[in-house]
């Protein structure tokens, strides 16, 4: 018995187990960074959908039904290959000369000094802004239809006190629209939890890589096969860990609504 605890033990502290659960980092920095993108996004795209202007409403119904209408996975993996592609042809026209650019085989970069190598870091900011662009047009839809549902009356009377139209906005409106916006952003939150499984399509080295890789039938020369296909075990403990996620996540947007409700559902109700 003992030695069934010791070799678990060694097991699941082995390197490799701590890298994965050291990656868990990178999943929740990346729901995090993300979901705070998609809200700042959701505002932009919202004011924009309610602004006077004609060009500026066509901007923000493009962004928020466009969007909404790729695949995520499409768009997870076109914007940073496009933005990585970009900053690359910057580059090569600013160090790439005739000779170099001759020298050259490979169809890209256009030159081996244009050649920017990304790392975890890099790509991981990329993910977060992708999912911030992606799940930032249905925050758009959400904010902007809670900003339509603040009463009238208080915008009214906030003009007849002479504030000007984006003081009403940003003072009035957009304070009031959270009651609203709330439960809908809580489900574009938890899109945005569930999008970060798709992290090892940018080769960030995330705990469903890791599940996998260690999951896999392990075989070595020395002792022989070490285990079968465990991934299965793996990926219930991605289960849990996404589970647990979730109702934590209900626990801080139920705090949050009864935080930012104070005061203003009962003046609706009545």
């Amino acid at each position: 018995m003992s030695e069934d605890i010791a070799f678990w033990l060694s097991y699941i502290t082995n390197g490799k187990h701590l890298t994965w659960y050291a990656s868990f980092q990178f999943t929740i920095f990346a729901a995090i960074a993300g979901g705070s993108l998609a809200v700042i996004f959701g505002l932009l795209g919202a004011t924009l959908k309610n602004s006077r202007f004609l060009p500026l409403r066509l901007i923000g119904l493009a962004y928020s039904s466009i969007v909404r209408g790729v695949p995520d996975v499409l768009f997870f993996l076109f914007f940073p290959l496009a933005f990585e592609q970009t900053v690359e042809w910057f580059m090569a026209s600013q160090v790439c000369t005739p000779e170099t650019l001759a020298a050259q085989t490979a169809a890209w970069p256009p030159c081996k000094d244009a050649n920017w190598f990304l790392g975890t870091p890099e790509y991981l900011i990329l993910a977060s802004v992708s999912l911030g662009l992606v799940y930032g047009a249905f925050a758009t839809n959400v904010i902007h239809g809670a900003m339509r549902s603040v009463p009238k009356g208080q915008l009214e009377a906030a003009r007849a006190y002479g504030m000007s139209a984006s003081q009403v906005l940003w003072r009035v409106q957009i304070r009031q629209m959270w009651v609203y916006a709330l439960p809908g952003l809580s489900n574009v939150w938890m899109l945005v939890v569930k999008a970060t499984s798709l992290l090892s399509l940018l080769q960030i080295a995330d705990i469903v890589l890791w599940a996998d890789r260690l999951g896999a039938p392990n075989f070595l020369p020395a002792v022989g096969l070490v285990h079968d296909d465990w991934r299965w075990r793996y990926y219930l403990v991605l289960f849990v860990f996404y589970i647990l996620v979730t109702l934590l996540s209900e626990k801080v947007f139920s705090a949050l609504m009864a935080r930012v409700g104070r005061g203003i559902l009962n003046e609706v109700h009545t």
